[in-house]
């Protein structure tokens, strides 16, 4: 849980919620806000303050420092795994191209243990690094899950991890990914800005909440001509 924490605390750091010089809330407000203990928040402070993320001043209290470890990706909820070939870490934003609310496919029911009559959401979406395509990626979430789903593209925000967190209580404890090579399509060209013959990297996710019910689907098709996919363990 407290890691569950400090990935959200360092996301809202990373994404500039919490810019460099912030002084973090007391433990006690932190704790009502994300329902967990005084002692979670805790643990969570500390894992980030170890990580150089934070600095705890006498007198300010704990401050967010600026140096984000791109090496320990756990402190990122977002999931997305396209660097530059660098090594750093990139932030990327989304555009909606499609959003509607439409019977599972028997796959999708199967996958996410659903009556094949059950409503989910399908969300396609395209995602960016300074405005340059990388990714457009199909997230299907079951409807009764999520009540109250942003219906305008607008409102649906970059990051659905930490919006099931915060609006549904959904908490994703495990990530299953299969990871594949594939043509690319004459939409994954258009999209991303590539000529045939081509490759993409196909990523299939399977999001796990703590019951280990799974929650959510999201497949990628992303362009690996300027980017590498990395994923740590530690």
């Amino acid at each position: 849980m407290y890691r569950m924490v400090a990935e959200q605390i360092a996301s809202r750091i990373e994404t500039g919620v919490w810019p460099t010089g912030t002084v973090v809330p007391a433990e006690v407000a932190l704790a009502q806000e994300f329902r967990v203990s005084v002692g979670t928040i805790r643990r969570a402070l500390s894992e980030l303050t170890a990580g150089g993320v934070l600095v705890r001043r006498r007198k300010t209290g704990t401050v967010v420092t600026g140096r984000i470890p791109h090496h320990s990706l756990r402190f990122f909820f977002d999931y997305f795994r396209l660097h530059a070939r660098s090594g750093k870490l990139q932030n990327s934003t989304s555009q909606v191209l499609n959003l509607t609310t439409r019977p599972p496919s028997p796959d999708e029911a199967t996958r996410l243990a659903l009556p094949d009559d059950a409503p989910v959401i399908h969300l396609h979406r395209l995602r960016l690094v300074d405005e340059r395509p990388v990714m457009h990626e199909v997230v299907i979430l079951p409807a009764h899950l999520v009540p109250d789903f942003p219906t305008d593209p607008d409102l649906v925000p970059h990051r659905i991890y930490p919006m099931l967190w915060d609006d549904y209580g959904l908490k994703i404890s495990a990530v299953r990914e299969q990871v594949e090579a594939d043509l690319a399509t004459e939409t994954d060209c258009r999209l991303l800005n590539m000529t045939q013959p081509a490759a993409v990297l196909m990523l299939h996710e399977v999001a796990y909440d703590q019951m280990g019910r799974p929650i959510l689907l999201n497949n990628h098709r992303a362009c690996t001509r300027e980017d590498v996919y990395i994923n740590e363990i530690q």
